[in-house]
């Protein structure tokens, strides 16, 4: 394959959740590429991220040291960042920070069946119709004719600026 099908192809993989993937492709698309370029540090930083994200940390965390002597200033601050952020401690969450989620796998179904994690149906779509239903006239007696004080009220303030635009303009 090429660099930039590599490259893609990894980006790609990464942005679906398919790290592993994307691990390979990355390594593949820094194996093509000069590791000091720009472009090359870029690569680098997604492979940062992925490795991350694969749970391959230490990985992760000695790239980004390599990388926080880049030639590539953008790579560097890049490179700095994640591994400030992979150093930082986890903090710890109580667990009435936390809001539980029942198991309903032992409710019934509709069929009597245990288990509730049915695929839904989709609502049915309204029949199509005719073209004389689409184009029909309206009933003006069905039409809610309350809420049309605005477009009178705008129809005036219209006119009265246009008379007054008119009048001067004549004078």
């Amino acid at each position: 394959m090429t660099f930039d099908t590599d490259y893609q192809s990894g980006q790609i993989a990464f942005e679906r959740g398919q790290y592993r993937q994307a691990v390979k492709y990355l390594l593949a698309a820094v194996a093509q590429v000069q590791p000091n370029s720009k472009i090359g540090g870029e690569v680098q930083v997604w492979l940062v991220t992925a490795f991350e994200a694969a749970g391959q940390i230490s990985e992760a965390k000695a790239l980004c040291q390599k990388l926080a002597n880049h030639p590539n200033l953008e790579t560097r601050q890049a490179s700095k960042r994640l591994l400030y952020i992979m150093q930082a401690p986890e903090l710890t969450r109580r667990d009435e920070w936390l809001t539980q989620i029942p198991d309903l796998s032992h409710l019934e179904g509709e069929d009597g069946k245990p288990g509730v994690n049915r695929t839904p149906t989709a609502p049915s779509p309204a029949p199509p119709r005719s073209l004389e239903e689409k184009y029909a006239p309206v009933d003006l007696s069905q039409v809610n004719t309350k809420d049309n004080n605005f477009i009178s009220i705008a129809l005036i303030v219209t006119m009265m600026t246009l008379i007054g635009l008119w009048v001067m303009a004549k004078g």
